[in-house]
This record gives C-alpha cells, sequence and structure tokens, in this order.
C-alpha cells in the first residue's frame, strides 16, 4: 500500500520508489510488476534531458479506489480506537 501512496503522491521513477520505500532493486521490480499486473497501477515512457527513454508509473483508477478504500478502512479503525479508549 505504502508504494501504491508514493506513486499517487509523485513519487513515480523506479529509482525514487526504491529509495522512498527502502526496497532493494529486485523486491521493488516484484512489487511493481504485482501492482501493474493487477491493474493498480499503469507504466509510461518518460524522456530526461539525456535523451534516454525511461518509465515512470502512475495509479490507475482501480489503484485509486483501492487506496481511497483502504484510507477508509484506516480512518474507521482510528475511530473505533478512540471510541474504545474514550470509554475506559
Amino acid at each position: 500500500m505504502d508504494i501504491l501512496a508514493q506513486i499517487n503522491n509523485g513519487v513515480n521513477i523506479p529509482t525514487r520508489i526504491m529509495y522512498s520505500s527502502n526496497l532493494s532493486w529486485k523486491p521493488l521490480q516484484e512489487v511493481l510488476q504485482s501492482l501493474q499486473s493487477q491493474g493498480l497501477i499503469e507504466e509510461y515512457p518518460i524522456e530526461k534531458g539525456d535523451k534516454r527513454t525511461k518509465k515512470a508509473y502512475r495509479v490507475s483508477e482501480k489503484g485509486n479506489e483501492v487506496l481511497r478504500y483502504f484510507n477508509k478502512a484506516v480512518e474507521t479503525m482510528e475511530k473505533s480506537a478512540k471510541a474504545v479508549h474514550g470509554r475506559v
């Protein structure tokens, strides 16, 4: 979920995703492939100043739905925890 949220927040180049998620290259590639195969992210080519084509990622509509659902679930759990602790 962390990688999906990072991509959604604009960290979309593989090496930047790797650094921000504290993963090594191979596990990151496996996670990105999994997210892509589930339709949660989309890969697209970008060009940098050195004219080499690189890839970047963006969150798909399905990925945005998953993020909204996850954030709603976290919010609900936090409210429940506050309610339980408030009664103690």
